[in-house]
Order: C-alpha cells, then sequence, then structure tokens
C-alpha cells in the first residue's frame, strides 16, 4: 500500500509556472511542511498551522495536493478551500479538478457532480442496489471565496484550508469561527491558514498568538531564501553593507543576492520596503506598515534580530518569585546590590489591554526587566510593588491619567519611592502634590521625542523585542499624532516612554525596609495633572 506521501508524488499532477502538466515533486519549503504533517497525522492529532511565507512558494499548492489525496481515499471526508477573491478561487478550483482528471483510470473514485464549487465523490445513480453494491466514497472537495456569505457552518469539515487570510475582508473572524466550529477537535483533522502579510491586522493577530504559545496553531515562517528557485547567477557586483549582513547572517550566497537585485528591481518596482513584505527574511520584516512610522524602522529591524532572550520569566506571588515561561515579568539582569533602578508603567486605560511596566538600570539606562499583563488593578499594584522592591525599592512611576488606584494603593502600602507631581488647585488656589506620572498635551510629544533619541542613539539599551515590535506600528496619523496603528496597541511604547522621561527626577534613597517612617518623596516640578 502506497504511503500518502508516495501517492502524491506519483499520481497528483499540477500545472508548472511554465505550463507543464506534471505530478508533484516537492520543493524544501514543501517538504519540511508536509514532514510536519505527517507527524501529526501519524501520531492521529489534528495539524493546525498557520503560514507566513513569501511569495510563490507553493504552500497553496502542496496543502491542496495533501487534502485532495486524502479526501479522494477515504470515505466520508470533507475538505474546503477559500481563497481571498474570486480569480484565486476559480484558479484553486481548476487546480483540483487538473488533480482529479490525471489520477489513473482505476484511482478515480466515482464523481456524482462537479461544478466550479465543487467536487462530490459519490455514486452518481439513482439505483439504490447499484448504490448499496457501490456506494462511493461520499467525500466532497468545495472551493468558496472569502466574503461570500456563510461557509462551512451546515457540514462537517476534516480538510480545511485558508489561502491569503491576510487579504480577507472585515467579516475574517467570523468566517473562521464558523469554519472551525465545523471541524472535528480531535483525530487526524487539518487547517492550514496561510498568507503572506498584508499589515497589522488579524492574520497578523492570529499570528502572534501562535508564535507566544497561546493558541493551538503550529507557526511555519518561511524567508524568500529558502526557495531554492531564487538565485540568479552572480556577476561580480560590490556587495552593500546590508547585502553582506544579509550574507554573514543568513548564509547565503552571491547568487542568492543577485536574484534579491533583481527582484528588488524588476518585481518590487524598486521598493525595497515592498521587497521585504513581499520576500521577508524574517517575521517581523513581513509585517511592515505604510504610513509614516514614529520610530526608525531600520534599526529596529536590526536590532530585532540581536536581542537576547531573558534569563528567566515568571511573577510575584505574596513576595516570593514564581517561574513560569508565560509568566508576565521578563528578566534580562537581575538586582545588583547598591544600584538605583527606575520603574514606568502604564495602566490600561483607553483603547490599551495591557498593564505594562519597564525597569531601567538608572546608571546606564538599561532595559532589566519588563511586565506585561492584561489583568486587574490590584494583582498589578501587588506586581510593581513587589517588583519595585525586588529592585533595590526601585523609583516607580506608574501614569494616573485613567486611574489613580495604583499609586493610591502604592502609596498607602508605604511604598518609599514614588513618583509625585506638583499642580496647580484651581479651588484652593495653591500648589498640590499628585502620586503618578501624568500623559498630557505636554508631556507626551516630549517623552516620545525622548524615545526616539534613545532609539536613535542608544538601542542597544532596549532588550525586549515585544517592545520594538509595537514600535513598528506606532506611526504618526493624519494630523501629525502619533499613535499606535489602528487594531494595534501602544501600553508597551507608552510605560517605556514613562520610564525613560522619569528617570531625571529619580533620587537615589537608602530604605530601612521594617521603618516605614524612612520614606522620601521625589517631586516632578513642572507638569500640571
Amino acid at each position: 500500500m502506497l504511503s500518502l506521501y508516495d501517492y502524491i508524488s506519483k499520481y497528483v499532477y499540477i500545472k508548472t509556472k511554465s505550463s507543464d502538466t506534471v505530478t508533484i515533486k516537492f520543493n524544501s519549503v514543501q517538504e519540511r511542511f508536509y514532514q510536519k504533517f505527517r507527524e501529526c497525522y501519524n501520531a492521529g492529532k489534528p495539524f493546525r498551522a498557520i503560514v507566513l511565507k513569501a511569495r510563490q512558494m507553493g504552500i497553496s499548492t502542496a496543502t491542496e495536493s495533501i487534502m485532495f489525496a486524502l479526501t479522494v481515499t477515504h470515505f466520508n471526508k470533507n475538505a474546503i478551500i477559500v481563497a481571498h477573491d474570486n480569480d484565486a478561487t476559480n484558479n484553486i478550483y481548476r487546480m483540483t479538478k487538473l488533480m482529479y482528471d490525471k489520477l489513473p483510470l482505476q484511482l478515480k473514485p466515482m464523481l456524482k457532480y462537479s461544478n466550479a464549487k465543487q467536487l462530490h465523490f459519490d455514486n452518481p445513480t439513482n439505483d439504490q442496489d447499484e448504490k448499496i453494491k457501490h456506494p462511493g466514497l461520499n467525500s466532497m472537495i468545495s472551493v468558496a471565496t472569502a466574503g461570500s456569505g456563510s461557509i462551512g457552518r451546515s457540514t462537517t469539515m476534516n480538510y480545511i484550508h485558508l489561502s491569503e487570510f491576510a487579504f480577507w475582508k472585515d467579516n475574517a473572524n467570523d468566517l473562521l469561527l464558523g469554519l472551525v466550529n465545523a471541524q472535528p477537535q480531535t483525530g487526524q483533522q487539518m487547517i492550514v491558514i496561510e498568507s503572506t502579510a498584508n499589515g497589522y491586522n488579524f492574520f497578523k493577530d492570529l499570528w502572534d498568538k501562535a508564535t507566544a504559545g497561546e493558541n493551538d496553531y503550529i507557526p511555519f515562517f518561511f524567508p524568500w531564501f529558502e526557495m531554492q528557485e531564487y538565485t540568479m547567477p552572480y556577476d561580480g557586483f560590490e556587495l552593500t553593507n546590508e547585502e553582506k549582513e544579509l550574507k554573514e547572517k543568513y548564509n547565503l550566497t552571491n547568487d542568492q543576492l543577485t536574484w534579491r537585485r533583481w527582484c528588488i528591481k524588476n518585481n518590487c518596482g524598486g521598493d525595497i520596503d515592498k521587497f521585504r513584505q513581499e520576500y521577508p527574511s524574517y517575521p517581523e520584516e513581513a509585517f511592515l506598515l505604510t504610513g509614516n512610522p514614529v520610530f526608525n524602522t531600520e534599526i529596529i529591524f536590526k536590532r530585532i534580530q540581536e536581542v537576547s532572550d531573558p534569563i528567566k520569566r515568571g511573577y510575584f506571588l505574596n513576595g516570593e518569585w514564581i517561574d513560569d515561561q508565560k509568566g508576565p515579568i521578563k528578566v534580562w539582569a537581575d538586582p545588583v546590590d547598591g544600584k538605583d533602578y527606575v520603574i514606568g508603567g502604564d495602566t490600561a486605560g483607553e483603547g490599551s489591554d495591557n498593564f505594562t511596566a519597564y525597569i531601567i538600570d538608572n546608571t546606564t539606562g538599561k532595559q532589566v526587566a519588563s511586565y506585561c499583563y492584561a489583568t486587574d488593578e490590584p494583582m498589578y499594584v501587588d506586581n510593581m510593588y513587589d517588583l519595585g522592591k525586588h529592585y533595590n525599592w526601585a523609583f516607580l512611576s506608574i501614569e494616573a491619567n485613567f486611574s489613580t488606584y495604583p499609586n493610591l494603593i502604592l502609596q498607602q502600602r508605604g511604598y518609599p519611592n514614588l513618583f509625585v507631581r506638583e499642580k496647580y488647585d484651581t479651588f484652593g488656589k495653591n500648589i498640590v502634590k499628585s502620586f503618578g506620572f501624568s500623559t498630557n498635551t505636554k508631556t507626551r510629544p516630549v517623552m516620545i521625542s525622548n524615545l526616539v533619541k534613545i532609539v536613535n542613539e542608544s538601542i542597544e539599551l532596549i532588550m525586549d523585542v515585544d517592545l520594538l515590535k509595537e514600535m513598528l506600528s506606532f506611526i504618526r496619523n493624519d494630523v501629525g499624532r502619533a499613535e499606535a496603528a489602528e487594531g494595534c496597541h501602544d501600553d508597551r511604547v507608552m510605560a517605556c516612554a514613562i520610564c525613560y522621561m522619569s528617570r531625571e527626577q529619580a533620587v537615589p534613597i537608602n530604605v530601612n525596609c521594617e521603618e516605614e517612617d524612612d520614606r522620601e518623596y521625589n517631586s516632578f516640578m513642572g507638569y500640571g495633572g
């Protein structure tokens, strides 16, 4: 009995770019994808994959060939392919129909009907006795276009392929939900979500969750240089500094860099950013945004490739550190006795999902830890207290725009090193002190400009990849205001900006942790609340 792999290699035909009709032979990209599928399938587990790829790498073709082979060799299996537009849907149907037409006669399942949207493999007869003797497979392959109405809700779908998902319309999440819920949750099921990137949207959210281990999708990234045919003969040109860095980092050949130059010039209109989006070298490069980024994306892209993983991750519980690989606190450097640290925090206010904070060494300015978690305020306060205490009673500056609760509770608990600002009390006609950082029309542009300067001049101080990624989607809108792009967040950016903005106001203190009377408060002059 042939294995699925051998069946595909021997009997499944495709049309090549040169219009030849041949049996499919997996390239290196398709091979890596298939081997992971086989691992899950042989283990009897569902194969759920999300694929971020460069253009023309053959993932759609590999997926269709696997789904086709499974459907035409098994009883009662249903497959569906959903494409982003009608042209792609029609192309996929023609690909599937060709696969069926080219099967040897003895392997062809009976076909009940075939149209532009479905191949139904069943006995077409109306004779019930004949149908009992030769029932057919009762299996089906359907194709559909995203946005064309309800899809897949009334039928069990064993194999699902969502093509160019990043280019689906506004109802993408609803369609995905309907299709996923039409699939059994156990057994040899298959769902593949593949796409080139299209900015920051639902595909990006799904990809981020997969890479963070927050869903069950296996993330596949295929850079352009993994495609063996993306080469051209090298003619001896002098490599640019960027090309030299790419060559060293990814072990590229001059032939591959020759093809890269050709593709930028001919396929991308000379726009290198277009090439990076269509033919990325690493995932973050794919999600380039159009518009006016606040931060220098070139510097950030390079730093993303350099930063090291945290030395530990976890959280505090009742003042004790708990190791947890999915914990909200990431640590790059433990506290050093005698050193001063600063914490800047942003609470989950309007347009934000997370409570965030960054901790820096106030001598060097380098990040030593971060906090990010979608949680309630009491938990955030506990973690800020414990983090601050852990880092030598760090100077703690938490934004107070949307809630005064964290600063109030920290004050009541006797935290000895809180940010205090002075503001004018219009009712009492005097100056009063208020705890917490105020982000307003005066402070906001200054703190963002300060962070831009740090990125431009001292990017090595930034240790958190998630912060760097968030900076890529921090843009200037049509009226010039710096903010997160639509559908994105700025929690980390603002916490980091507050941290560095508060740094100059941090005064070293000597705290006796057992005596609340030893408290010393720092004041920040000139910023109104």
